[in-house]
């Protein structure tokens, strides 16, 4: 078989998109709607390309590449071992699954809770507890989460959605206010760094292995056919993504929220869905979030255990499922405040390194001669992440405010086509050596 039928194509992509679309997902776009005001389609425009176009172009270049240890091992092999793991742990027990649960809790359980009633934090261990027994359930059979994320999960989330945006039109509109902060000089780099937040570029790395896994469940065997039907999965799973950011938000925009209240996407929802339903709107909301940050939790939770039992065979995959449940439920409970603090500092580190391994997986081809581009490209950016980490958590360092783009937050740029340049000199210089030779 070279081909999958168009209705396991749309599984798979539901699947690709479930996966994705978690806390962050639902909270940003409406904070980004409420915040750019007049420069909405600017800030969305940079949002869309961090949160849609790179997560989509992560899924494609491991598939490319076979693997985001197999991209990451053209670096160097050590760098490989480390930097996927770090990926992993990051993206999966450490921060990205925590968070999600910790969101789902703060969303779809707290408002509910009678004043006294427990503690917050005896009622976020029960909760977490309940969560991720049911993620773990949910995650022990990999290959049937095209049925159970694509099938079941996915279109909930996507109706509760629609109707809300359809409901919308009903309720009076207030007028979209002037752009504030970033996104009032520079509406699109702000968009773009706030599409960081999502954590599905690198979400994207961790779920290629899940990808191939069902494909190969599917009956594809051939590694082309594989890495056509990812991408052409990751692209509709890309253009729901976009369609969903987009109305929540002009939903953030139209929502008559004051940008200098300081409310976060999840409060400015939480006001829209009251205002359409009532009281019920909280239990609608709720639902939505307790379902995106669980289907999230799951695409993670399997990749992460798939990954692990590959390197480590020692200890099978559903032995990885319960320790990388129990260690998320254990972060989880530190609080999302406590984990979105820690969040930030991490993807500063971890994403320039990841959007250009992203870039040059995709681009393999023309460059593959030049052996050393990898290592000073990624190299180069790698130093300038700890740098940039040093000047914004330590001491500052004036020096990194004069380098191009800095200040727009995609200062990585520079030293990568610096640590390119370098790799061509000593590429031409080594071919002219062997020439002469």
């Amino acid at each position: 078989m070279n081909k999958i039928s168009n209705s396991k194509l749309l599984v798979l992509s539901l699947m690709i998109f479930s996966m994705f679309f978690g806390a962050g997902n639902l909270i940003l776009p409406p904070s980004l709607g409420n915040l750019a005001g007049t420069n909405l389609k600017l800030g969305l425009l940079g949002f869309l390309i961090s949160a849609v176009t790179l997560p989509i172009l992560s899924i494609a270049a491991v598939a490319k590449s076979g693997g985001l240890y197999n991209l990451s091992q053209r670096v160097h092999p050590k760098f490989a071992l480390f930097f996927t793991m770090v990926i992993y742990l990051a993206i999966g027990p450490f921060l990205g699954i925590p968070r999600a649960a910790s969101l789902a809790f703060e969303m779809g359980v707290m408002p509910f809770m009678p004043e006294g009633f427990l503690s917050a934090k005896a009622l976020l261990f029960i909760y977490t507890l309940v969560y991720f027994s049911v993620a773990y359930w949910l995650s022990m059979s990999p290959t049937k989460l095209p049925n159970r994320l694509g099938k079941i999960l996915t279109p909930i989330i996507l109706t509760l959605i629609g109707v809300v945006f359809i409901f919308s039109f009903s309720m009076p509109k207030a007028a979209v206010l002037e752009s504030f902060e970033g996104y009032k000089s520079n509406p699109m780099s702000t968009g773009f760094l706030e599409g960081y937040l999502t954590m599905d570029a690198i979400a994207g790395l961790n779920f290629g292995i899940v990808i191939t896994l069902v494909l190969k469940e599917f009956g594809l065997k051939k590694e082309k056919d594989i890495v056509r039907t990812s991408i052409s999965a990751g692209i509709i799973a890309g253009a729901l993504l976009t369609i969903i950011y987009i109305i929540l938000a002009y939903l953030g925009s139209v929502s008559g929220v004051d940008p200098m209240s300081g409310k976060n996407g999840a409060e400015i929802l939480t006001i829209i869905v009251i205002n359409m339903f009532g009281p019920f709107g909280a239990v609608v909301l709720g639902v939505i979030f307790s379902l995106a940050c669980l289907t999230t939790s799951v695409g993670l939770l399997t990749s992460c255990s798939e990954y692990f039992s590959r390197i480590m065979p020692k200890i099978n995959y559903k032995t990885w499922v319960r320790l990388i449940s129990l260690t998320s439920m254990f972060f989880a409970n530190f609080g999302l405040n406590k984990i979105l603090e820690i969040s930030v500092v991490a993807l500063s580190l971890i994403y320039p390194i990841a959007i250009v391994l992203i870039i040059f997986g995709l681009i393999h081809n023309y460059i593959k001669s030049n052996n050393k581009i990898y290592l000073y490209g990624v190299g180069f950016t790698a130093v300038f992440s700890i740098l940039e980490f040093i000047d914004k958590n330590i001491f500052e360092l004036v020096f990194l405010e004069k380098l191009p783009l800095y200040s727009l937050g995609i200062g990585f740029i520079f030293p990568c086509v610096i640590g390119v340049l370098i790799s061509y000199i000593f590429y031409f210089m080594n071919k002219e050596k062997a020439r002469i030779n």
